[in-house]
């Protein structure tokens, strides 16, 4: 049974079809490429699937659950996670802290958390055993605010980790940063995929994302265009029309002009 299954998914804005009739599944411990240009539809699939945006079509099943419409909060505690493109950590905390926020998202919905104390040295401990599993354990007790771009790239996936998810959303992790930045990224997402993660990774550094899928769903206008292994959609011509604008032989053609 896949980890996620969505069907005939759809979304439209002021008459324009952001998504249209969109179908993929994701197994457990896969990582998934959702892939195409700007446009494409592939952050409005994102919000569909963590609950900010409620599809006009389509159903999403996780678990073998339909969670379509749901809250994100209520899909953040069935084990959905997910980053976000720009990275915003609550900056006057510490690394620590951020963490600690989100390890407390099981509690938030309880009048009894207003009591509790969340300095205790539980919390701290996993809170701690997220930064070493991102690779953060020296930046513990620095400020959110001052840490480099990709120290806050790897703080975004820990807060995620946090909801202790089976399926992780992960937006251009890899946006913003230099090549060995990316290949540290790549390689700590390759290892949660190690540990039986299901992953959706959106990513516009193609070189290195195309070296850590599975498999891979394009988008194009919102329509799902190409569906296969990385191989296969480098050669597929209606991804390179997608992203080109015009197919090998009408490059070649032009070029000879």
């Amino acid at each position: 049974m896949p980890l996620l299954e969505v069907a005939g998914l759809t979304k439209r804005f002021a008459g324009v079809t952001a998504l249209d009739d969109v179908s993929f599944t994701v197994a457990p411990g896969e990582i998934l490429g959702l892939f195409g240009p700007n446009g494409a539809g592939k952050t409005t699939c994102f919000h569909c699937l963590s609950g900010f945006t409620l599809p006009d079509a389509g159903r999403i099943v996780f678990d073998g659950r339909p969670i379509t419409g749901r809250a994100p909060h209520t899909l953040a505690r069935l084990g959905i996670g997910r980053t976000f493109q720009i990275v915003k950590p609550f900056r006057g905390l510490s690394a620590l802290d951020n963490v600690r926020v989100a390890l407390g998202h099981t509690e938030y919905a309880g009048f009894g958390a207003i009591f509790r104390s969340w300095r205790t040295a539980a919390p701290r401990r996993a809170a701690q055993a997220l930064l070493d599993r991102v690779g953060l354990s020296a930046a513990a007790d620095r400020k959110a605010g001052l840490l480099p771009l990709g120290m806050l790239k790897r703080l975004e996936v820990a807060r995620a980790l946090a909801l202790s998810p089976r399926l992780v959303l992960l937006d251009e992790p890899l946006g913003g940063l230099g090549s060995e930045e990316m290949a540290g990224i790549a390689a700590l997402i390759t290892g949660l995929r190690a540990e039986g993660l299901g992953i959706i990774l959106v990513e516009h550094q193609m070189r290195v994302a195309m070296s850590i899928v599975e498999r891979v769903v394009v988008l194009d206008h919102g329509v799902l265009i190409a569906e296969g292994t990385p191989e296969a959609i480098r050669r597929d011509r209606r991804v390179i029309e997608a992203y080109l604008g015009e197919t090998p032989e009408e490059d070649a053609h032009a070029a000879g002009h």
